[in-house]
């Protein structure tokens, strides 16, 4: 692990937003440099290997917020319990950085509207997103249906229901499992599709929408959104699952295929053969790349294919355009093809 550039995280403070959850404000000992709606992944380390998880960001860097992440607590989960339960001011974390595609569009003033939809924790990345747009773009609309049980297990309920009274431009809805009014209980297809019809008088095609939260909640609403016509890549996503999904299809064919790996100013070859991904064969290799989930569903471990063909088992993260301009994601990535493949890594921190 020595020879990984690890950076240090030092707990300055802890708020807690919720009976479960809580806010970690994080001084690193070094630069950090992230956007809105990206995560951090910790690294926990153990006896004979480590252990990685991603939490998001819910701070942001434009206002001069100090580094925090938001994390809820989950009974079967072994870090979140770690947190949670054990972690006090004073004590160190160890990162790999911050990454992630849950982000602004580089042109914001592209789109005339942006709906955010979050459940539970799903909220800490996109805080920071309202944020951004809510200070630096105030001409555009923006929107959040925020699912939770009660507004007392509501994370950031007041901070922002201060800040749909401190700008016009934005408009929260807050729903309630436990409320009596099953429109304002839970979001269903006929409730969004009624919300839209009163926020969305344009065309699709000019709003972005940001879903986070179960897997299932997010199916449904993206599922919708299409069928009333927004485009795909007028969806964003961001799952905190890391569940590998199940792959019954395989790669174009299986048979070894030379990898070669540019990565903090180093150069590594690997051979790469079905069943393994590149990212396991890496691994296996003693080489340290960047990963988190392992499952196609979080983009910290993309690169970037400068030759060769790359074949993606699952792909939930990384949207058309990126496909098109060589990103692939190593850890449900196959070589396959002619050529060898040259992989590049995007720099450290």
């Amino acid at each position: 692990m020595a020879h990984f550039p690890y950076i240090t995280l030092t707990i300055s403070e802890i708020r807690l937003e919720t009976p479960n959850t809580k806010s970690f404000v994080l001084r690193p000992d070094g630069p950090l440099p992230y956007l809105p709606g990206q995560f951090l992944t910790l690294v926990f380390p153990k006896a004979d290997k480590e252990e990685r998880r991603s939490y998001s960001i819910s701070s942001n860097p434009h206002l001069g917020e100090p580094l925090t992440i938001t994390v809820k607590r989950i009974d079967n989960g072994e870090f979140s319990r770690f947190l949670f339960d054990r972690c006090t001011v004073g004590d160190t974390l160890l990162t790999i950085g911050a990454t992630g595609f849950f982000t602004l569009p580089e042109y914001i003033d592209g789109y005339h509207r942006y709906f955010f939809l979050a459940a539970g924790s799903g909220i800490a990345p996109i805080l920071p997103l309202i944020k951004t747009l809510l200070h630096d773009h105030p001409s555009r609309k923006v929107f959040l249906l925020y699912s939770n049980r009660a507004a007392d297990q509501t994370i950031f309920h007041r901070e922002l229901v201060a800040l749909e009274q401190t700008f016009p431009q934005f408009t929260v809805m807050f729903l309630f499992s436990s409320a009596q009014n099953l429109m304002k209980a839970r979001v269903s297809k006929l409730m969004l599709q009624q919300y839209l019809k009163e926020h969305l008088p344009e065309e699709p095609d000019t709003a972005l929408f940001y879903l986070c939260g179960p897997h299932d909640y997010m199916q449904m609403i993206a599922i919708t959104l299409l069928t009333e016509g927004v485009p795909a890549a007028n969806i964003r996503k961001e799952n905190f699952s890391t569940v590998k999904p199940v792959v019954k299809e395989l790669p174009p064919d299986q048979a070894p295929h030379r990898v070669t790996i540019h990565y903090d100013k180093k150069e590594y070859t690997i051979d790469v053969q079905y069943p393994l991904t590149i990212l396991e064969t890496a691994k296996r290799a003693g080489i340290v790349l960047p990963y988190s989930c392992e499952a196609g569903k979080c983009g910290t471990c993309s690169a970037t294919c400068l030759q060769g063909k790359v074949w993606l088992s699952y792909n939930e993260v990384l949207l058309d355009k990126e496909l098109n301009a060589g990103r692939v994601l190593t850890c449900v990535g196959f070589p396959y093809g002619q050529e060898d493949v040259v992989l590049d890594f995007p720099p450290l921190h």
